[in-house]
């Protein structure tokens, strides 16, 4: 048994496993975007912006993947609220992206809508949840 097939099997017995779940996967895009994105960044924001608009993007999909580990769904949910604050900043740091003239109007709208997507897709999943711990 390889070591993929092994970590699949263990992740059933806790409840979730991220590799599944299509926030994660959608989170994973987002990240991958982001990198993209902030490539054409003036080399002045190497540090800056570009930085944390990638540390915001990689906290949504990492969150999501630790929170899927914890034992409850209560711990969950507070990894997804992590993740769900780290796309609002990355909403916010898209957005002074497009202000300060980074990102052309229609990079940005395309962007924002997956962003905010993510957004409706984990407060969806952090309900049923709740709904579960009840």
């Amino acid at each position: 048994m390889d070591f993929w097939t092994f970590g699949l099997m263990n992740r059933k017995e806790f409840g979730h496993n991220f590799r599944e779940m299509l926030i994660w996967q959608d989170a994973i895009v987002i990240a991958k975007g982001t990198y993209v994105l902030t490539s054409r960044f003036p080399e002045s924001e190497k540090y800056g912006l570009s930085s944390q608009m990638r540390r915001a993007a990689v906290s949504i999909a990492s969150n999501i993947a630790e929170g899927s580990g914890r034992y409850s769904d209560v711990e969950f949910a507070r990894f997804l609220n992590i993740a769900l604050t780290s796309a609002y900043e990355l909403e916010t740091e898209l957005m002074i992206s497009f202000e300060v003239g980074y990102i052309p109007e229609e990079e940005y709208k395309s962007f924002l809508m997956k962003i905010i997507s993510e957004q409706k897709k984990i407060r969806q999943f952090k309900k049923q949840l709740s709904v579960n711990v009840q």
